[in-house]
């Protein structure tokens, strides 16, 4: 009986995009020295291995990205947020990497601006009342705060004219009633929001709590103006 309950409970945070218990229970520290070959080879094996659904070349990035970040100081819990706007809303596209343990904490739904498309986002802004998404390298900020969305968490954009708005845009992750898979079976895709980073209410506090205090969030779509001339995509 107490078995029963247990794959209950697990099949339930699964659906939610929880990678509890056993990523947790699991340790893959990578022994290469930051931003080497051996490095960047050895750490997309760690994650493929748990992540298999996140698209290389989007993992390749935010590891440049990682990496450039760790050199001028940003990210003080080793973490790292990778958001894929490439792929449909339907999908899970959003993963939360445990970069000093080799773990996946998280890889679940997270929604886009209503104003950058429907199930596929192609569309993205930096300016204040576009409710847009916003690309690029974020950090998030120390302390989450209780607002209209509920418990949320501040994220300031690091690249000038990408989204160094978001602060006053007022782009956080926080949680949202429309990012579940009953809305994708009722309506064929989750609901959209006012340019915000939105995950599911039942895990949002795990997610806020995890990424808070100075940790990195990537947020990729190929946008070739961007992935050009971005500092933190330099080889």
């Amino acid at each position: 009986m107490k078995l029963n309950k247990i794959l209950f409970l697990l099949c339930v945070f699964g659906l939610l995009g929880f990678n509890w218990p056993f990523p947790q229970l699991l340790h893959h520290p990578n022994p290469e020295q930051l931003g080497t070959a051996s490095w960047f080879e050895k750490q997309i094996k760690i994650i493929k291995s748990q992540a298999s659904n996140i698209d290389l070349r989007v993992l390749r990035l935010s590891l440049v990205a990682y990496v450039n970040a760790r050199h001028k100081g940003i990210d003080n819990k080793q973490l790292l947020t990778v958001i894929d706007y490439s792929k449909p809303s339907t999908e899970k596209r959003m993963w939360v990497f445990d970069m000093k343990n080799g773990r996946t904490l998280f890889n679940t739904w997270v929604s886009h601006g209503r104003n950058s498309g429907g199930i596929q986002a192609k569309s993205f802004s930096n300016n204040p009342g576009s409710l847009q998404s916003s690309l690029g390298v974020f950090v998030t900020e120390a302390a989450p705060y209780i607002g209209g969305n509920g418990y949320s968490l501040r994220l300031r954009g690091l690249e000038k004219g990408i989204n160094d708005n978001a602060y006053q845009r007022s782009v956080v992750v926080h949680g949202a009633w429309y990012v579940n898979p009953d809305v994708i079976k009722k309506y064929g895709q989750i609901g959209r929001s006012w340019g915000c980073p939105a995950v599911n209410n039942a895990m949002a506090k795990s997610i806020i709590d995890t990424i808070k205090e100075n940790t990195l969030i990537f947020a990729y779509y190929p946008d070739h103006k961007w992935l050009a001339h971005s500092r933190f995509l330099a080889s």
